[in-house]
């Protein structure tokens, strides 16, 4: 496997940069949204846990069950389509929202979420299978690593200033410009070279035959052991993580870094970023290791778990900034490691209803994780630093699964 490097590809692929350039653009819009949520969400229900673990496992609950389905059409319909269709959807929706003056309540929050998660939910699988279509295999880690970075980078500079516009402006405002995001994103798509089905080519459709294709997907998976192993592997990072999402939020705001927007967003959020974004870029040699390479994903769950538990038992201090950073880098190495891996191991006539169940798995158990959470700390089970260390836990134990019983047969495949 050659060794790409980031200005390489860049400057040598075309069509990946602008990709990179309308997802960067588009992420840093979605900070802007996501945070007004959280802050709506707070104000009206005096700063619940459970309202605001709500904005999230609405976003994840939305989105998981539908994912089979978009997955489906990515395998079926023009990918650059479907790109196009997700931003310039939502560029209405949040448009009709805003004039419409439909926002003020935990009610308005969560539908907006969810209307946004269903046009957003056409774009993941498309983007996913067309990735391959415009990187040969030699690209696609470094792809793959540099989207991870774009995704974190659009984080840490979308938290930092929608929690400034918020605080200067008004949530109003950074809705606005969000939809401004979503508008430039749609035009840049549409300039994309083909990828993947440009039409149906013969396909049978209506309602019985995707939900065939759809079950074929998931019994491809099923077959295939080394898709399958993949796939469970972003699950159990998501069976701690989903909740530390929503966690960071609560640990912001009691480590006095301010407000919602300002504090749990703003700050730690930016680490979460920032770090997800660097983890894939430094360890790019350990993903290229023959050695390390079969045992990663487990390593990588497990050390994002082990930073996590460090977090619940240390003053909350600066301090907890480079532990989030170090974290996520694990995070986003397990990330980028089983995304360039699931589309390795997947034809291309597969890889939509892939990636569909991929998401379905992953955004299904965050949603799930971050809820839990949240009723958790709202009944007063546990105390925050107590449901901080059990979703650690769960981290470490799901690591340690996967190193000791699928170690053995990634490295039979090297």
């Amino acid at each position: 496997m050659s060794d790409i490097g980031y200005i390489e590809l860049l400057r040598n692929n075309s069509p990946f940069r602008r990709l990179f350039a309308a997802n960067m653009i588009s992420f840093i819009g979605d900070w802007f949204t996501i945070i007004s949520m959280f802050l709506i969400a707070g104000e009206v229900s005096d700063d619940s846990p459970l309202a605001i673990a709500g904005v999230l496992a609405v976003r994840s609950l939305t989105h998981a069950p539908l994912e089979p389905l978009t997955g489906m059409l990515a395998d079926r319909y023009s990918r650059r389509g479907l790109m196009v269709l997700a931003n310039g959807g939502s560029f209405v929706i949040l448009v009709c929202f805003l004039s419409l003056d439909l926002l003020g309540n935990l009610l308005s929050v969560y539908a907006l979420t969810s209307a946004l998660v269903l046009a957003r939910v056409l774009f993941d699988p498309a983007e996913y299978a067309y990735l391959p279509n415009i990187c040969d295999e030699d690209e696609l880690l470094t792809a793959n690593a540099m989207g991870s970075a774009g995704w974190s980078v659009s984080l840490g500079i979308g938290a930092g200033l929608g929690g400034l516009t918020i605080s200067e402006l008004g949530v109003y405002q950074a809705l606005w410009v969000d939809t401004l995001t979503f508008l430039v994103s749609a035009l840049i798509f549409a300039s994309l070279p083909p990828g993947g089905p440009e039409k149906e080519e013969g396909r049978e459709s209506g309602f019985v035959t995707a939900l065939s294709e759809i079950k074929n997907g998931w019994i491809h998976i099923i077959e295939n052991s080394p898709i399958r192993r993949v796939v469970v592997a972003k699950a159990m990072w998501a069976a701690g993580g989903g909740a530390q999402v929503f966690l960071l939020i609560l640990i912001g705001m009691e480590a006095g870094f301010g407000s919602v927007a300002a504090g749990s967003i703003g700050v730690l959020y930016m680490a979460r970023g920032f770090g997800s974004g660097a983890g894939p870029v430094l360890g790019r040699r350990l993903m290229r290791s023959e050695s390390i390479r079969p045992s990663l994903l487990g390593l990588s769950i497990l050390t994002a778990g082990l930073f996590y538990l460090i977090i619940s038992f240390v003053e909350w201090t600066a301090i907890i900034l480079l532990l989030v950073f170090i974290s996520h880098g694990s995070s986003g190495i397990n990330w980028v490691m089983s995304t360039t891996l699931l589309q390795e191991r997947t034809d291309d006539e597969w890889r939509g209803r892939v990636a569909g169940t991929d998401y379905l798995l992953l955004t299904g158990i965050m949603g799930l994780s971050a809820l839990g959470a949240g009723l958790v700390l709202e009944e007063g089970i546990f105390s925050l630093r107590e449901t901080i260390a059990l979703t650690a836990m769960i981290q470490i134990v799901m690591g340690g699964i996967w190193v000791l019983f699928a170690t053995p047969s990634e490295r039979s495949m090297i």
